[in-house]
């Protein structure tokens, strides 16, 4: 049962686990639950109330009264709610996805329900062209509204609006007016198009991950951000309506109680009906601990890089060309411009002194002297002071890191400390410089792929020895459709139909067009079943892009193509997770109502974190520290039914691993067979990575086994 409510200016989500037995009215429940704090009229204050897939209610309450919930029996956590926040074409031809692949005949039965901003649902993307009839499975709708429909490719669509989430330029319906929702659903599921590109840039045909599976809307996220009440309405009805994959690129401050955090709560419980959530990790990268949304029984994506990066090259009056790193839309067809140094145009009106405003701040800059000019900052601030001082376009030097972009609202370009040497040099010692800023260009990323400096790290802020994130999905520069009621940038006011941008909420979108992948060749599979797919075949990442090691990638880059066939799954359900919620901590009483029955805890029946049957394993001690552990697995054969698998361990210095037994046999599909890993450790400061791989010759079936010293403990 769960209950949210709202006090004074303050939500307070009141959570009280599954639904109740019987014949049971719940909103009768939230009311007089209600009766029995306010003064005034209960229905009045009540909000939502949730009674479809778990229970609970949203009211505007004082702090007082929703302290006074905490006492109540059937409570199991109250806590104030947030605004979280979003996470913000070739990428699946990276991965493997062309026009030749091998895909499922019942796709089109599976179902994904996208939390988001909405979508536009004219978009080519959406196009329901071909497609038979709705699933008969679905039990959702079509939230009626003046300027939304659906067809048989969005075959549901809800919103969900608290006052005071929404501003002018919102629509009061499922459509997005921001772009988000758009880009990430149509990442997941959209049709193929060809010829897109954001004005030429990236031109080439965009997919889905799955773009003959259907897809059901739930807005959740408006102008002021995505309200915890509005997100559990969504995951409530989502679970009811009947989809297949849950996909939600939002997250917050960093958790620290699996049920104080809506968005595990909704997982947990679409866990039960057989539906996975797939998850963003976050942008707080590259801190260590910042990654978010870290509950076991869900996926929690990374965001890595793809072959590909875009440059956008300035060129001087001396003919020298750099490369910088933004995405420029604008042609200024290799026309020279003037070029001004921002430290020679001081605003002396508001008393600006060269010294600032060379760094171009809002203000800072001389009208007068920057209008249609390109100017050079010494710092990278932002592009407002430029744009509000009429400057044709800007060239930054920018100390930051390179390896994403961002589009502008003008001709734009940011330079390394050693180019932007150069060019104040270039300005100092010509009398009347020029330049010009070429439009983006595509060149090739070597490096590809590796995790990107925004996504958020490891370790796991609640329980540190479950690995998170659980593995990394291109989220860099993606291309993919955008609401035409929403600029390419702010400050803009050009339209488009595709556009690129990046972040977590990039990433999620492809481990949720996955894991719909595999769900289309495995129907029955658990959402546990689905994700082990997809982490035992990842692809193996090194530390040498990324220092943090796993606490960056997980268990590797994501490959749906071989996931559909893994050999081995590490499955686990409710039970498991009741029994991991005991060894947490959590009361019986607690767990009991989580789960809607008479679940207990025991030494028998309590799991240690070490006994979830994670497809991944970790360790973790303070430094300086030897620390052994054991962990308990069971692996589930979904391969070959004749098979021999083989323990490959690989234990660099430091590290101690051993398998017993190290050999696994099985007879049958949907044999299951058990093992026991035994990990010993010296930590200094740094992590020490390992893996175990199960062969049978076909299969490679690979967990990460990471040691780490953590100031967490």
């Amino acid at each position: 049962m769960c209950l949210i409510v709202v006090g004074l200016n303050q939500v307070y989500i009141v959570y009280m686990g599954d639904l109740p037995k019987g014949d049971v009215s719940v909103s009768n429940i939230h009311i007089g639950m209600l009766e029995e704090i306010v003064s005034g009229v209960a229905s009045d204050v009540l909000l939502y109330s949730y009674r479809r897939s778990f229970n609970g209610f949203a009211a505007k309450l004082t702090e007082d009264e929703a302290n006074k919930l905490k006492g109540k029996e059937g409570v199991v956590s109250v806590f104030p709610s947030q605004k979280k926040q979003l996470h913000t074409s070739r990428t699946w031809e990276f991965m493997g996805f062309n026009k030749k692949m091998k895909t499922s005949i019942i796709e089109s039965d599976i179902i994904i329900g996208m939390l988001d901003t909405g979508v536009w649902p004219e978009s080519e993307s959406f196009n329901d062209t071909g497609f038979g009839p709705i699933p008969k499975k679905w039990k959702g709708t079509c939230q009626k509204s003046a300027n939304f429909t659906c067809n048989n490719k969005i075959i549901g669509a809800r919103y969900y609006l608290t006052d005071g989430d929404n501003g002018p330029e919102d629509f009061i319906s499922p459509r997005d007016a921001e772009g988000h929702g758009t880009h990430t659903t149509s990442t997941a599921a959209g049709g193929l198009v060809s010829q897109a590109s954001l004005f030429g840039i990236a031109k080439g045909t965009v997919r889905g991950g799955v773009p003959s599976a259907r897809i059901a809307v739930y807005k959740i996220c408006w102008s002021y951000g995505c309200s915890d009440e509005g997100i559990l309405a969504a995951f409530d009805d989502a679970i009811a309506d009947g989809v297949d994959i849950i996909s939600l690129s939002v997250g917050s401050s960093i958790p620290f109680d699996y049920f104080e955090d809506s968005i595990a709560i909704g997982a947990f419980h679409a866990m039960k009906k057989g539906i996975l959530t797939s998850n963003s990790a976050g942008n707080g990268g590259p801190t260590p601990g910042s990654v978010v949304n870290v509950s076991p029984w869900s996926l929690t994506v990374a965001a890595s890089t793809i072959d590909r990066k875009f440059v956008t090259k300035v060129k001087l009056g001396n003919g020298q060309i750099y490369e910088g790193a933004t995405i420029n839309t604008f042609d200024l067809k290799g026309k020279m411009y003037p070029f001004i140094y921002g430290g020679d145009a001081p605003n002396l009106t508001l008393g600006v002194a060269s010294e600032f405003s060379r760094y171009c701040f809002p203000g800072a800059l001389n009208a007068t002297l920057v209008k249609g000019k390109i100017v050079f900052c010494e710092y990278f601030t932002d592009y407002e002071g430029v744009l509000e001082a009429g400057a044709l376009g800007a060239v930054f030097q920018d100390t930051g890191n390179k390896d994403f972009q961002f589009s502008y609202p003008l001709p734009f370009s940011t330079l390394n400390v050693n180019d932007g040497r150069m060019i104040i040099n270039y300005l100092n010692t010509t009398e009347n410089p020029t330049a010009t800023i070429f439009k983006t260009s595509q060149d090739n990323n070597q490096f590809a792929p590796f995790v990107v400096s925004f996504s958020s790290r490891g370790p796991n802020p609640i329980t540190t020895d479950i690995l998170k994130p659980d593995l990394t999905a291109p989220g860099v520069d993606i291309l993919a459709a955008w609401s035409e009621a929403s600029t390419v940038t702010e400050d803009d006011t050009r339209r488009t139909r595709y556009n690129i941008i990046s972040g977590t909420s990039m990433s999620c979108p492809h481990g949720t067009g996955a894991a719909a992948y595999v769900k289309s060749f495995h129907p029955t599979w658990s959402p546990a079943a689905i994700r082990s797919a997809l982490m035992t075949t990842a692809i193996p990442m090194t530390s040498n892009n990324n220092i943090e090691g796993e606490h960056a990638y997980g268990a590797g880059h994501i490959n749906p193509l071989q996931a559909t066939d893994p050999g081995l799954v590490y499955d686990a359900g409710e039970i498991d997770y009741v029994k991991f919620l005991c060894g947490q901590g959590y009361t019986i009483a607690n767990i009991q109502l989580i789960s809607g029955n008479s679940s207990s805890c025991s030494e028998e029946t309590d799991g240690t974190v070490w006994d979830l049957n994670y497809p991944s394993f970790a360790l973790s001690s303070t430094p300086g520290k030897s620390i052994t552990r054991v962990f308990h697995r069971t692996v589930t054969n979904v391969g070959s039914a004749v098979s021999n698998y083989r323990a490959v361990v690989n234990a660099p210095p430091g590290l101690i691993i051993q398998v017993q037994p190290s050999v696994l046999s099985f007879e049958y599909v949907g044999q299951q067979q058990s093992f026991v890993v035994t990990v010993g450790a010296e930590l200094g400061n740094s992590m020490i990575s390992g893996s175990l791989i199960w062969d049978d010759g076909v299969h490679q079936v690979k967990s990460p086994i990471v040691a780490y010293a953590s100031i967490m403990l």
